[in-house]
């Protein structure tokens, strides 16, 4: 076993595209919306920290190779019920990007849960309404 030599595949051009969705409480909807989150603006950090993600993806996930990446995008999208992250990784590689990009969404959903908890708990302390879900590949693009 080991890590897959890929030394022998040529580079080229790799794009994937990973989203995935916290649902949060009305209540704490409207915090954000009011920016008034204690921390500070939960989608600048959430966006840092994916992009961070991104970038030591191989660190993380051990079958993994580490990958020069071109470009990391991550967009917000929030409705009543939470917010859906999504975010773009492009490179020049020999393997493709789909780990970065999911690791990159997970990274920023976990911080907009970290940012927001305060605002999840319900009085025993718990998160019944908090929910990390639907994280998936939606695009994989190689060799455009």
């Amino acid at each position: 076993m080991g890590m897959v030599d890929v030394g022998e595949k040529p580079i080229v051009r790799r794009e994937a595209v990973a989203e995935g969705r916290i649902l949060l409480r009305a209540a704490t909807i409207e915090v954000i919306r009011r920016r008034e989150v204690k921390k500070g603006d939960p989608f600048a950090v959430a966006e840092v920290a994916a992009m961070t993600a991104a970038k030591q993806t191989h660190l993380l996930i051990p079958h993994c190779h580490q990958i020069a990446l071109d470009l990391v995008e991550v967009a917000f999208d929030m409705d009543d019920r939470g917010i859906l992250a999504t975010c773009r990784v492009v490179a020049q590689a020999r393997t493709g990007v789909e780990m970065e990009a999911i690791v990159a969404v997970s990274s920023a959903l976990n911080t907009l849960w970290d940012m927001l908890k305060y605002l999840e708990k319900n009085a025993n302390g718990q998160y019944p309404e908090t929910m990390i879900s639907e994280i998936r590949v939606v695009k994989k693009l190689k060799g455009m």
